[in-house]
């Protein structure tokens, strides 16, 4: 996960879509409970890994959220 913070780090002008998404794929009610962030749960990212890798043991590159992160945004501004 630590390449996946410091890809994003690397990239201020995807911050806001990072936010955004954290927020997007945080559960109902996250604010509920601890860590009191909203995080995804570890079923739903186990998920997200297995249709993206074929696995869901594999770690999310940070290239592969850098790119994820450019696609959003796009598609967001493009309406």
């Amino acid at each position: 996960m630590g390449g996946v913070r410091r890809a994003v780090a690397r990239r201020p002008d995807l911050w806001m879509e990072a936010a955004r998404s954290a927020f997007a794929f945080a559960p109902n009610a996250w604010w509920r409970r601890f860590p009191f962030l909203p995080l995804p749960e570890a079923r739903y990212l186990a998920w997200r890994r297995f249709t993206a890798y074929g696995s869901a043991d594999r770690a999310l590159s940070g290239e592969d959220v850098v790119a994820f992160l450019e696609w959003r945004r796009r598609l967001r501004t493009s309406r």
